[in-house]
């Protein structure tokens, strides 16, 4: 973060300084929220939790080298009391970001966000300075958290935003106002929240409306509710996609053997090939989006197929490909679910074991509301239709939906199975698999799945 002195930061957020020493200290480091990622000079922002106050750790973050506490109430240490932290964080990373000459890029979407903005942070890496949401922390904290952690170096902020509801990327832009936004898609996911695929389509939207005039929005041209964005914002547009009309697009995509997409990049400013490290051809799309951000920001086609070729994942439990010293691949795609980021990875999984026997261990995919039943069945008969050799549906009614749908899409035998939880997976999969086996693992983050593939790969499941 820029230094800022308590002083400056107590005007900033409205707060009250409590137990500063004379003098006054400054904050040099970043702002956290958890005690243990203190660092000297650091700010720590003490929020109440469902089963932990952060309160309660006030002491610790400063004998770790924080400057001050950010808190609701004193705390007997230095301290800036507000009425509300995760408001309070906000109005200083507003405040924050208007000082910095950063040109700040926001995307948002259904799916794939967190893929394309690591590819778009190591693109722009590349040409200068770049700070970006680590993981998903895309939301009311989690975004503010990353905007702090910019410095006087810092050229380009990428920011990932989510939504649960229509309102909520507006705040998010209102905190961050970017010059570049991008929208990927309008899926399915959170649609149980949203109320329908419009509700979202209105939702991530907000991200183009809060375009500046000399700002950029850099929309899908493959997907209609998104390309009629083009029509809710001031700033000019950038299509990328494999339409013939986009600006930024992808000619000849084919697969290699192991299952990586390449293709021709066409920009606005010449053509080059290029070649993922990533799995799956639904990252085309994702590289897509982040050479149009790229192309904007100044860099040569050329160069933009480099950084493309060379990127790999920055975050966890993303289609994670290891293979064991037995042969068997294990792919990771646990962090999270929807119908459409499933389907990809199924995808994959197919492109990836062709000749090889295929695995997809499937949960839950969560906040679907009434259309649960229909996506969760709708997935397990593509399994079936992509000759997936076997599929190992892990929890509860849901993932019984998944294997009900492959049983009536023509699965028989033991080609798909209903299990208990990730034990139970875990054991099938230690007396079945044989070298050469590829595994996709995939569900919603709150099903835990990770844990089989973890076990897989290190040792005994500690699951749920």
């Amino acid at each position: 973060m820029i230094a800022l002195s308590l002083a400056e930061i107590a005007s900033i957020v409205g707060g009250q300084p409590h137990d500063i020493p004379d003098g006054g200290r400054q904050v040099t480091g970043s702002v956290v929220i958890d005690s243990r990622q203190v660092e000297p000079g650091g700010l720590f922002a003490a929020f109440v939790g469902e089963h932990v106050d952060g309160h309660d750790y006030a002491e610790r973050a400063i004998e770790s080298g924080a400057a001050a506490v950010l808190a609701t109430r004193p705390v007997g240490v230095p301290a800036i009391v507000v009425a509300d932290v995760e408001k309070a964080l906000g109005a200083l990373a507003r405040a924050v970001v208007a000082r910095l000459g950063t040109t700040l890029v926001a995307l948002t979407g259904s799916a794939g966000k967190t893929s394309t903005k690591d590819l778009i942070a190591q693109l722009l890496q590349r040409k200068a300075p770049t700070v970006w949401t680590p993981g998903s922390l895309n939301n009311e904290i989690g975004l503010p958290l990353t905007a702090l952690r910019a410095t006087e170096e810092t050229r380009h902020l990428v920011l990932e935003m989510g939504a649960r509801g229509v309102g909520h990327i507006r705040y998010l832009t209102d905190l961050t106002p970017p010059k570049i936004g991008l929208v990927l898609n309008v899926g399915t996911a959170h649609i149980g929240e949203f109320g329908g695929r419009e509700q979202i389509a209105q939702a991530k939207g907000e991200l183009v409306e809060s375009l500046p005039a000399e700002g950029t929005a850099v929309l899908n041209a493959d997907d209609p509710l998104v390309r009629a964005m083009a029509s809710r914002t001031k700033a000019r547009v950038l299509f990328f996609g494999e339409a013939e009309s986009a600006d930024v697009r992808a000619e000849n995509v084919r697969l290699t053997e192991q299952g990586q997409p390449s293709f021709t990049l066409h920009t606005p400013s010449g053509c080059s090939d290029v070649t993922l490290r990533l799995y799956g051809e639904h990252h085309v799309s994702n590289a897509l989006a982040a050479a149009a951000v790229a192309h904007e920001l100044g860099m040569s086609v050329d160069e933009i197929a480099v950084g493309l070729s060379e990127a790999g994942n920055l975050s966890r439990w993303r289609m994670e490909v290891t293979e064991r010293p037995d042969g068997v691949t294990v792919v990771n795609d646990a962090y999270n679910a929807n119908p459409e980021s499933m389907r990809a990875a199924l995808r994959a999984l197919a492109a990836m074991g062709k000749g090889r026997r295929t695995w997809a261990v499937l949960g839950q995919m969560a906040e679907l509301g009434d259309e649960a039943l229909a996506e969760h069945d709708a997935v397990g008969r593509l399994a079936v239709r992509l000759n997936v050799s076997k599929l190992v549906a892990v929890g509860g009614r849901e993932a019984s939906w998944l294997q009900l749908g492959a049983y009536n899409e023509g699965s028989w035998g033991e080609e798909s199975v209903h299990v208990s939880d990730t034990q139970a997976a875990v054991d099938l999969l230690r007396s079945e698999l044989r070298p050469g086996d590829v595994v996709l693992v995939k569900a919603s983050r709150s099903v835990g799945l990770e844990q089989v593939a973890l076990a897989l790969l290190e040792g005994e499941v500690t699951g749920r």
